[in-house]
């Protein structure tokens, strides 16, 4: 695997029946062989994104002490700031080399879910963030749908069927900074390696490289993509679903060589989750006598606060 397959989401929503359904071969076998896909025609405006990072390096700008104000214990992480080094991977013994923000559901439909999720942490120094975050949301939801909706058809399922799981889901829009390098690292590197906990996570050009993703021939191979595209990978969620018919590949951020450690690094991944009582029981078109069941049944809400506990960030 030289690079990640790439698609464009203008061909699913083509009136062509087949060059839509080459779309949904297309993502399928990639998420199949690989997990990872670059994604072109995405529908992020390249002006919202351009805002986004600008509001991220300004929020990162700011002292300690100001940034410290918007960590909110009890939260777990998932809404504000959590300091440099609180998450790790479920098999390390050392925290990341990375501080990070989470901006998360709002639901103005009075779904009953809505109490099940935290309130968006605000201040004076984050309005604007605030505001460009909750545009960037609605706009990764949008897209995550359409690419679950193909994602459904390559499955053989109705193209609905991930549609209501998904509205008012507990997807995240995480915004990570990976610090200058100041000193030798103990067996740290920026993100070791891991898979998402979510259905799938889209995200959106990071500001330097360091992603790279582990082969089916066991070997770490740098991802990058064009400016216009995203790069969109299966997590640990679908996975599950689908009894390991589509792959939740490892992957990790490595440290930059040494004559950039005074460089940092910004990412932007939105990780798209279902609503907690989604059941992530494993597909029975995907169990077979060749392929019994892998996974114990289990809740998308119970899956995750598992995941949480183990990557640091929620007590027992």
């Amino acid at each position: 695997m030289n690079s990640i397959p790439t698609v464009d989401l203008a061909h699913f929503t083509s009136t062509d029946p087949a060059i839509r359904m080459q779309f949904v071969q297309d993502l399928g076998t990639a998420f199949q062989n690989v997990g990872f896909v670059a994604v072109r025609n995405h529908g992020i405006s390249e002006s919202v994104i351009a805002e986004m990072y600008e509001q991220v390096k300004r929020f990162y700008a700011l002292p300690i002490e100001t940034k410290l104000k918007y960590e909110v214990p009890g939260l777990a992480g998932q809404r504000g700031y959590t300091s440099f080094g609180k998450e790790k991977a479920k098999h390390s013994a050392v925290g990341d080399l990375k501080e990070f923000w989470q901006y998360g559901q709002v639901v103005t439909d009075q779904d009953p879910i809505e109490k099940e999720y935290p309130i968006i942490v605000s201040g004076p120094e984050i309005e604007v963030f605030n505001a460009v975050f909750a545009e960037a949301y609605r706009a990764f939801e949008k897209s995550g749908g359409a690419l679950l909706e193909a994602i459904a058809l390559f499955l053989g399922l109705e193209e609905t069927y991930f549609n209501a799981k998904v509205h008012n889901g507990n997807s995240i829009l995480r915004a990570i900074h990976y610090p200058p390098i100041l000193n030798e690292p103990q067996s740290a590197i920026r993100a070791e390696q891991h898979e998402d906990i979510n259905l799938i996570t889209l995200l959106i050009g990071a500001s330097a490289d360091g992603l790279e993703v582990l082969s089916k021939e066991n070997k770490w191979v740098a991802v990058s993509s064009m400016p216009e595209q995203i790069v969109v990978n299966v997590g640990d969620m679908l996975q599950r679903l689908t009894n390991n018919n589509l792959r939740s590949t490892t992957h990790r951020v490595v440290n930059p060589p040494r004559e950039l450690w005074h460089t940092s690094r910004f990412s932007i991944p939105f990780f798209l989750h279902p609503r907690s009582e989604m059941r992530l029981d494993c597909l029975s078109s995907c169990i077979s006598e060749s392929n019994t069941a892998q996974y114990q049944p289990i809740s998308a809400g119970e899956y995750l606060d598992e995941r949480l506990i183990e990557i640091g960030l929620k007590n027992k």
